[in-house]
């Protein structure tokens, strides 16, 4: 799979006009150890999808699956949400 924009872009830019979201798969993010463990067995990283902006460890949760969502999230990684310090999505 190769990354891409986010579909919700626009809406993205208004929250965050700093960031770039774009989808990856987890495998291509090299992501640290501890996140992977997180995982829990049997995950396979080519499997599951996240968006992010890489560059700012920023994820948007409602296009990231849980499962990574949850691990990323109690990591350095931040939600978006917490990252523009909203409490939920408009």
């Amino acid at each position: 799979m190769s990354t891409r924009s986010c579909p919700e872009w626009p809406e993205l830019l208004d929250r965050a006009p700093d960031l770039h979201f774009k989808h990856y798969t987890a495998d291509e993010l090299q992501l640290a150890a501890d996140i992977v463990v997180a995982l829990g067995p049997g995950v396979r990283l080519s499997e599951i999808e996240v968006c992010a902006d890489t560059q700012r460890n920023v994820f948007y949760a409602a296009h990231t699956d849980p499962r990574l969502a949850d691990a990323l999230s109690r990591s350095y990684w931040q939600e978006l949400d917490s990252w523009t310090g909203e409490t939920g999505s408009p």
